[in-house]
């Protein structure tokens, strides 16, 4: 019933400011269990005026994506993922979830400035007015996507090859005897956070670039890509 759920949840249903109006944020949120938490994340950061992107693993149980979907419909600027993964912790899948949110984002009507990645288990300590200022006070046009040169400690993850196991009731990574070739375009790999703040014109060269693109096919076999793409991606000159 999804005026029960708006009026209930007291759902925002108009921006709080010109200033947030003017300025939309999308948002991805990759989700896989506890309903109730999901419903307090979205409810935290709804606004009308922004865009969200729900990636629900194609693992989790029928009735779990049968309510994400009854509270989706409630709203016109909330939607799951049109291409959904079994999402494996620390594999290629986890990377893909959110680039498949990311084609659809760039697709929309809406006019969104900057993308924020979620996992279920996220809450914010900040309004959405806090976040906006924030941006606009020194990344205005920056992405926030920090790291560091691969250190030693995690070279293993991009030395040798990993493979994704996934069966009913559990799910993995594990690393193959293989060893990987150099990354392409003689890029260095640099190591960050999964999370990031992006602006839309980094997503949409993210999606079309060559060196993105041929970056991500040599990452399809590494372990936790996420925590090297966005990162490597944002330290290429221009």
């Amino acid at each position: 019933n999804c005026s029960m759920v708006l009026k209930t949840l007291h759902f925002i249903t108009r921006p709080l400011s010109d200033e947030e109006g003017n300025f939309s944020l999308a948002y991805i949120i990759t989700i896989h269990k506890e309903l109730e938490m999901f419903v307090k994340l979205l409810r935290a950061i709804y606004m009308p005026q922004n865009i969200y992107c729900i990636h629900v693993d194609e693992k989790s149980p029928k009735d779990y994506k049968a309510a994400v979907q009854n509270i989706v419909n409630c709203f016109e600027n909330i939607f799951i993922s049109s291409k959904r993964e079994n999402v494996v912790y620390a594999g290629f899948s986890r990377l893909q979830a959110d680039i498949n949110c990311m084609r659809d984002l760039v697709q929309s009507k809406i006019q969104w400035n900057y993308v924020i990645n979620l996992c279920g288990q996220d809450y914010p300590i900040k309004t959405n007015k806090d976040i906006i200022r924030y941006i606009k006070s020194k990344w205005n046009g920056k992405n926030m996507t920090p790291g560091v040169v691969q250190p030693l400690h995690v070279k293993h993850r991009t030395r040798v090859s990993y493979r994704e196991y996934v069966r009913p009731g559990t799910s993995y990574v594990y690393p193959t005897k293989n060893m990987k070739t150099k990354p392409p375009h003689n890029l260095t790999i640099y190591f960050g956070s999964a999370y990031y703040v992006l602006t839309k014109e980094f997503v949409e060269f993210t999606l079309t670039d060559a060196r993105a693109k041929d970056l991500l096919e040599w990452s399809r076999d590494t372990y936790s890509p996420d925590e090297h793409y966005w990162v490597t991606l944002n330290r290429l000159n221009g």
